[in-house]
Parts: C-alpha cells; structure tokens; sequence
C-alpha cells in the first residue's frame, strides 16, 4: 500500500530536503524515523527538493507499506521522536501508481523580505535595508505570465529535459516592513524562485527597469538575471493534487 505524508519543517540545520552523501537532509531523518517506528527499512520520495536552509510549511512525499499501522497514531508517534524542526500533521493513503512529485499540478513558494532590521527575522526573512519600489517589481511580476521558458533563472548544467514551466500567480504584498513574494506554478526549476527574487529586487532598487525582464527571459542567459537571494527567506508553502488520489 502506499500512503502520503504531510509535513512542515523549519530548514536551517538541513542541507536541504534530499538524502546527502555527507550532510544531514530533512529527508534522512523522516525516514530514519518511520524505519524505527515501523520496524523495517522504509524509503520515502517528496514532492520535490528544498534547497539548503530552505524551510517548508507543507510539503508532501510517498512512502509503501505493506503492514497494519491502524492502531498506531503514526502522526503522534512520529512528532513524539522528529526533532523539534520537522513536524508530521497528516498520514493517509493514497492510490498504488499515484506519485508525490509527479502527480502534484502545483506548487507554491513564499519569500520574505524585511525592510527593517528586526534581530527575531534574520534566520527567517531577507534583510533590504534599502527602499524597495513594491511598485515596479508587481509590474515584473505581470511579464513574467508572458512567458513559459525561464532558462534565465535555473541554475547552470542542471539535468533537466525543458526549462518550460507555467506560472499561474505572482505578486508582491507589503505588510508593514515585511515584503512577501508568492509564486505558484506546475514546477519549478531548480534556484528557479531565488533568481527571480533577486532580479525583482534589482528592479525594485531602480538598477533594472520592469520591462527589461524581456530582454534578460529571452536570453535564455542565468548570467543577464539577478542574484540568488538568501535560501532562508524561503518557504515552500503549498502543494496540490487531484482530489482523486487517495484510495
């Protein structure tokens, strides 16, 4: 049987959501956690990779098991040995083919800027202690839905079959001294939000203008895009399937 899993994690101590060679992964210490309490190996596959340090408030993978866990509270007992920076809220079952990455239709990423330096921020929003015009950079955000190839913002000689993907939110919200980005689309590519973030902020200072993003997406060149901002201003903060996955 397979069965999905539903959980958040704050990322600072993780070298990102997948298995590392020598570096500690979100992913390591979930499965190490449901190989204990189930008593036998047990490997899982997310609906995608964080980055180093970058947090999630819901992300989602897959795990098979063939044995009865229904007088467990799994949910509990898992909370009971995560650490205090990984937290389950959901365990259910799911059709045998369905597939965590492969079946998601959306995803949806958050990032935080702060305005102001604020000493409860700096392990969890980017500090710009410069203005920002919100303006302008919603008016970037409006060409981005122009087009479907964003080679600019990938990261170099990454393995990956198109560089398409399709954008179905972005804009730029103030709240006070806090600037939050949401992006929402059918993939991402990898460094794909961090390029963006900083080629907005760019446009935000007044070194690029809004319609200069046409110039640096057509090129199809990381290098004419901005800079990556900080991996721990961002959150990957939702995940969507079909309603009928479950079993």
């Amino acid at each position: 049987m397979r069965f999905f899993i539903e959980l958040s994690y704050n990322g600072k101590a993780y070298h990102g959501w997948q298995n590392q060679p020598n570096a500690i992964s979100v992913q390591e210490v979930l499965e190490k956690a449901l190989s204990t309490i189930l008593r036998t190996n047990i490997s899982i596959m997310g609906a995608g990779r964080t980055d180093t340090g970058v947090h999630a408030s819901q992300m989602f993978a897959h795990f098979d098991f063939e044995g009865d866990f229904k007088n467990l509270d799994l949910v509990y007992r898992l909370n009971s040995i995560l650490p205090k920076d990984i937290a389950v809220t959901s365990v259910f079952e799911v059709k045998p083919e369905i597939h965590a990455r492969f079946y998601a239709t959306s995803r949806t990423y958050h990032y935080k800027i702060t305005t102001s330096k604020n000493v409860f921020d700096y392990d969890f929003a980017y500090q710009v202690q410069m203005p920002l015009d919100i303006e302008a950079m919603n008016k970037a955000c409006e060409i981005l839905f122009q087009y479907k190839d964003f080679q600019c913002f990938s990261k170099s000689n990454t393995d990956v079959k198109t560089y398409n993907c399709e954008i179905m939110e972005a804009n730029w919200l103030q709240q006070g001294d806090e600037l939050l980005f949401t992006i929402k689309a059918d993939r991402f590519l990898r460094n794909m939000v961090r390029a963006i973030v900083g080629t907005m902020v760019n446009i935000g200072l007044g070194k690029l203008k809004p319609e200069d993003l046409h110039y640096i997406i057509t090129s199809k060149n990381r290098g004419k895009a901005g800079f990556s901002v900080p991996a721990h201003g961002l959150y990957l903060v939702g995940i969507n399937y079909p309603d009928t996955i479950k079993q």
